[in-house]
């Protein structure tokens, strides 16, 4: 079941809502084939009417699984949305959909949550990478071990004539 509010029980006060939405509910649709959800969407949410609108305000949070896009490793992370405002005009261009006194929040959900994916998942801002070689050292270990006065691998191609 989406995210629907009903405008009728706006009339008198705000309105608190918390909870999950499915995925099913949620409906992602990810190409990103680094990124995979596994886990719903959890919401604290304050509604309240106002002259020309809604105002929406609090807070998102998706956990979810990415692969790091230098090492490849697998690791978990949280998209958070706090503070999330939107603001849901009835008139005018940007109109929100009013269907039996009630508007549906979840495809601004959906596209804010959307926007708060990485787009270069990375396990580590420090991340070396993939393993060099048998001995299992990755590229971090050897630039962490490599002496002052030995050369890079630019300096070796630099020395090329062409």
């Amino acid at each position: 079941m989406p995210l629907n509010v009903n405008l009728r029980h706006l009339e008198a006060h705000s309105l608190k809502l918390e909870g999950e939405l499915s995925l099913a509910e949620l409906d992602i649709q990810t190409l990103d084939e680094v990124i995979r959800l596994k886990l719903p969407l959890r919401y604290q949410l304050e509604v309240e009417k106002t002259e020309g609108g809604l105002l929406v305000s609090g807070k998102l949070a998706l956990p979810i699984t990415c692969d790091c896009v230098r090492c490849l490793e697998t690791f978990d992370y949280q998209v958070v949305l706090d503070p999330w405002v939107l603001d849901l005009p009835f008139e005018g261009e940007e109109a929100v959909v009013v269907n039996n006194d009630c508007v549906d929040l979840t495809p601004y959900l959906r596209e804010d949550i959307l926007l708060g994916f990485p787009q270069h998942p990375l396990c580590d801002p420090e991340c070396g990478g993939l393993l060099a070689g048998p001995e299992g050292k990755g590229r971090r270990a050897e630039s962490a071990n490599a002496s002052p006065g030995s050369e890079s691998a630019w300096a070796e191609l630099n020395k090329l004539k062409f």
